[in-house]
């Protein structure tokens, strides 16, 4: 801690000094063997030594507290407690004295003392005694102003003050990645995963607490950081939570729309905010410290104007038998949306329905279910190539091939989870058509994804 006095001689005394926990002193013992030249001396010196624990002696940490010899580091989330005490080193009485204390950041001053008021008068040899507490929420140069006023037996007033400067380090380094997943079957938007690595960048072990995610308005949040064991969940850091110094701790969230946000098309869109992390963790003698981070934003997934879903469909279907699926149409755009339907076959999959049949209107953030029947007339694991679709530009996309598997008497079915918009020749530059985009589905395995590849909607405005 710097310090920057005055040169003039005043009546009182300032003293400031830092309030930490103590520690735990600590011997380095020395042994030797019984046949060595020392003999028991070692031994003997240890076991006559008061800092040491009786009957293990041997053990490096003893029964004794020490004091802090030094300033010491603040982390960013801990508490700085200060004692202030104004003493009267002179043969006279002060008057009105008024001790005020500051502290000084980048962004603001702070101010620190309990009390305003003035005390009427200070004794020879009596002192005046504050503590002050302030979490830090700064990182960088912090500077405690001190400010004492007082007047003199002849009324002569007098004011001083002193700087106490240092420095706020970070105690953990936070990163956080997000991962888009497809939704449930009987639910419309995705849920979001949160991977948080917490990593320990003081120099000594730390006891986390709590790290917890405070999810926005719109989300639902369940931690996937306990491991279910009978009726009670463990931790999957196992039961003493402690993060050593440089080590890096890895958390896991899923973060779900709430259902009054999910049925809304449109809504989540964009930059989201997420929420924020609350991370609580204690040191050495149980200080606390308590880290927020801001509000965690991310980018949520595009699906142009019109989102195709999945509400039911088989797990498995039998050869060259029709089953029936029902898909969901949402209108993400702010305009009303007329569909036309069509239907595209391959040497593998068959649609059973009328190919280029109207769909009617769809409403802003409306939606609507469609039925629709199919059947396979190959097995075993074929590859079916998408159509080739002709742009306006006379590009010519090649689509990546969506491969299904089936058996001798089963097929396992895929449908394309995601669409997106492209405009074609032989139609009016407003009309827009929807192909399959990408094929990913949460929880579901490659030979699960869904048998909706050739299903292309018209939109006509």
């Amino acid at each position: 801690m710097d310090v920057n006095q005055t040169k003039q001689e005043h009546l009182l005394a300032l003293k400031v000094m830092r309030l930490t926990k103590p520690t735990l002193f600590t011997n380095l013992p020395v042994t030797c063997e019984d046949r060595d030249l020392p003999g028991d001396l070692f031994s003997q010196l240890m076991r006559e030594d008061p800092s040491t624990i009786k009957g293990a002696e041997t053990f490096m940490l003893g029964e004794m507290l020490t004091l802090p010899q030094n300033f010491g580091n603040i982390f960013l989330g801990e508490t700085f407690s200060s004692y202030i005490s104004v003493h009267n080193d002179s043969s006279q009485v002060v008057k009105d004295i008024l001790v005020k204390a500051d502290l000084q950041t980048s962004s603001q001053r702070l101010n620190l003392s309990a009390s305003n008021s003035t005390v009427a008068e200070l004794k020879p040899e009596c002192c005046i005694d504050d503590v002050i507490h302030h979490e830090v929420k700064e990182i960088g140069t912090h500077i405690l102003v001190c400010a004492v006023s007082y007047t003199t037996q002849f009324g002569e007033k007098l004011y001083f003050r002193k700087f106490f400067k240092f420095q706020v380090l970070k105690p953990l380094d936070v990163k956080t990645k997000f991962y888009n997943a497809e939704s449930d079957l009987s639910s419309v938007t995705d849920e979001v995963f949160l991977e948080a690595q917490i990593q320990n960048i003081t120099t000594a072990p730390m006891f986390m607490e709590k790290v917890s995610l405070e999810p926005s308005m719109m989300y639902n949040v369940t931690e996937l950081n306990t491991v279910l064991s009978g009726e009670h969940g463990e931790s999957t850091f196992g039961m003493m939570s402690y993060l050593q110094p440089m080590d890096t701790r890895q958390y896991l969230y899923c973060l779900k729309p709430k259902p009054e946000f999910a049925e809304k098309a449109g809504v989540i869109k964009g930059v989201t905010v997420i929420g924020k992390l609350d991370i609580v963790w204690k040191t050495n003698l149980g200080e606390k410290g308590r880290l927020q981070t801001s509000q965690l934003q991310r980018m949520a997934p595009g699906y142009g104007d019109i989102r195709l879903s999945l509400e039911r469909i088989p797990d498995t279907v039998n050869l060259e038998e029709p089953f029936d699926i029902v898909c969901k149409i949402t209108n993400c755009s702010e305009r009303t949306m007329d569909l036309v339907l069509e239907m595209c076959n391959t040497q593998s999959i068959h649609w059973c329905g009328i190919s280029g049949r109207q769909l009617g209107k769809l409403s802003p953030g409306g939606f609507l279910s469609l039925p629709l029947t199919v059947f396979s007339s190959v097995q075993g694991l074929q590859v079916a190539p998408h159509p080739q679709h002709t742009h306006t530009h006379t590009h010519t996309d090649h689509t990546p091939p969506l491969r299904h598997l089936t058996s001798a008497a089963r097929l396992s079915s895929y449908v394309p989870e995601r669409l997106r918009s492209e405009t074609h020749r032989h139609v009016p530059e407003e009309d827009v058509r929807i192909r399959r985009h990408r094929t990913s589905m949460r929880g579901v395995s490659v030979h699960q994804q869904r048998a909706l590849d050739f299903l292309n909607v018209w939109i006509l405005d």
